[in-house]
């Protein structure tokens, strides 16, 4: 912030662009997007551009009020969403070698130059990979640009490729090429890059050694742990259309759920999240698997859980279903690449267990033990307290400069 001569604090101003409303804040995408802008309201004056999806809320109006200055909204094009059309998209995409998000917000240009037109900056930040390119929009009226990733895109391929077959890895195969090759063109130009977790880090160094990279960690607010009695149940939440988190439950329910079926009979396993119809093929058929679709509060509903179960098999960055769950009190088991980047311990704050048989062994242990349930379970939430509240994930930006 700077300051004028007599000494109060100026805001100067900063843009924020961003794919997807931040607001209202549910889910992990939403809820990192506003932890990130309202950091930048108390520092900035700001201005966002926000793109909406055709048929989608204004999410101009979603923002709490006195949030921005300004919000400028982008609206996609049409696309339509069913399995030939979508087939039909990314077969172009292949020959073209264009990841689909890069796709999906490409050609906006024009748009986004004609709101800059006039404005000066002293930062702008782009929200997502998938944004990169307004660079060249945005650096003109910017003294600083940074960029922040939520996953390294082509490290989500790659991983993609190697959990699947036929051809769906060799797609995989072709994006992660494609995504590597524009990180590689991209990163570079802006002025700071901010990724959730030290691993993440550690790949965007590796794939542009000169960047400056900030840990900016995942977190959600502060909020009171919710006192809700136990049901018999395990729970899983999430975007379930986020590629990452379908092949979770396709793991968890070929390999995971009859070994817990079979021991536990009355044993109820609940999916939470929206786009449910993305995992139906997995969850129909079977009268213990309950999907309850999106939810207003997440935490208020995992409370209500046994244990949460993270049983991720690909994925970057770090995973708010963990921190949701460790906010609510409960005890989670997860792979160890669904807890990466988050400061998890096993057997103090988490079990983790990356095959079937263990996974489903850790499940059993805290089912059978109310005790070792309410241990784990507290001492997650305090390992929330701590270090992944929002506040304390802001210290880490003032303590960068950013």
């Amino acid at each position: 912030m700077k300051k004028n001569d007599s000494g109060a604090g100026v805001k100067g101003a900063a843009l924020f662009l961003t794919p997807a409303s931040p607001y209202p804040a549910v889910g992990g995408g939403a809820l990192r997007t506003a932890s990130l802008l309202e950091y930048l309201a108390q520092h900035y004056t700001v201005d966002t551009i926000i793109f909406r999806e055709p048929g989608a809320e204004d999410p101009a109006r979603a923002l709490p009020g006195g949030l921005v200055r300004e919000a400028y909204v982008i609206n996609l094009s049409y696309h339509a969403k069913h399995a030939l059309a979508r087939v039909a998209r990314n077969a172009g995409r292949l020959l073209r070698r264009v990841p689909p998000l890069v796709d999906r917000f490409a050609g906006y240009g024009e748009q986004v130059a004609s709101f800059l037109q006039g404005r000066d900056y002293e930062l702008s930040i782009v929200n997502q990979f998938w944004c990169a390119p307004y660079w060249e929009q945005l650096a003109p009226r910017s003294r600083r640009t940074i960029i922040d990733l939520q996953n390294v895109e082509s490290v989500l391929h790659a991983q993609h490729a190697e959990i699947e077959t036929g051809p769906v890895a060799f797609a995989h195969h072709i994006f992660y090429t494609a995504a590597r090759e524009l990180e590689g063109r991209w990163l570079p130009r802006f002025s700071s890059v901010l990724i959730p977790s030290e691993e993440g880090a550690g790949e965007v160094q590796a794939i542009s050694p000169g960047s400056r990279v900030i840990v900016y960690p995942n977190a959600i607010p502060r909020v009171p742990q919710p006192r809700r009695r136990e049901q018999d149940e395990i729970v899983f939440s999430g975007n379930l259309e986020y590629h990452p988190n379908i092949s979770g439950v396709r793991f968890f329910r070929r390999e995971i759920w009859p070994l817990l079926r079979k021991e536990w009979p009355t044993l109820v396993w609940r999916l939470i999240g929206k786009n449910p119809h993305a995992v139906r093929k997995y969850t129909d058929g079977d009268a213990r698997i309950e999907v309850s679709g999106p939810v207003q509060n997440a935490i208020e509903e995992l409370a209500a859980a046994k244990v949460a179960v993270v049983p991720l098999l690909s994925g970057s960055g770090t995973r708010l279903k963990i921190i949701e769950a460790w906010a609510a009190g409960r005890p989670v088991v997860s792979t160890r690449l669904g807890a990466e980047g988050l400061p998890a311990r096993h057997g103090e704050n988490i079990l983790l267990a990356d095959d079937a048989e263990n996974f489903a062994g850790a499940v059993s242990a805290l089912l059978n033990s109310p005790s070792l349930r309410a241990k784990i379970g507290q001492r997650g939430r305090k390992t929330f307290e701590q270090q992944l509240t929002w506040e304390a994930a802001w210290r880490r930006l003032d303590s960068s400069g950013i």
